[in-house]
């Protein structure tokens, strides 16, 4: 972009990312929350995701939005996430969402922290 955001294709949510956070927001009695994305340290690998909803969206923030329903990122997150995707998956360990980041350069073995190379 001109002013030198973030280009909003620097990250992505799948449709069946944001129909869950609908879910969620829906099922907490909070339809306008959206889902905050943070990338924070800790984890075996040195960082990990963390997933909340939110209702307040910070200045500075990527928004992504469909239908209604946002995803945001801050700043700091969003460098460490650039070119990811959010998705959900619905395995046999359980429902929850992912996050494919290319910049991951190892995982730990249960999925919950990875590492930047």
């Amino acid at each position: 972009m001109p002013d030198g955001s973030p280009h909003p294709a620097s990250f992505s949510v799948t449709p069946r990312a944001f129909a869950q956070v609908r879910q969620i927001a829906g099922r907490e009695g909070r339809p306008g929350a959206g889902l905050r994305l943070a990338v924070l340290a800790g984890g075996c690998s040195g960082f990990q995701y963390s997933f909340q909803l939110d209702d307040a969206v910070a200045e500075d923030d990527l928004v992504l939005e469909a239908d209604g329903t946002r995803v945001m990122i801050d700043p700091v997150s969003l460098d460490l996430v650039q070119g990811a995707q959010l998705d959900w998956a619905d395995e046999l360990i359980g429902a929850h969402f992912t996050v494919r980041n290319p910049q991951a350069a190892s995982g730990c073995g249960c999925g919950a922290s990875f590492s930047i190379g």
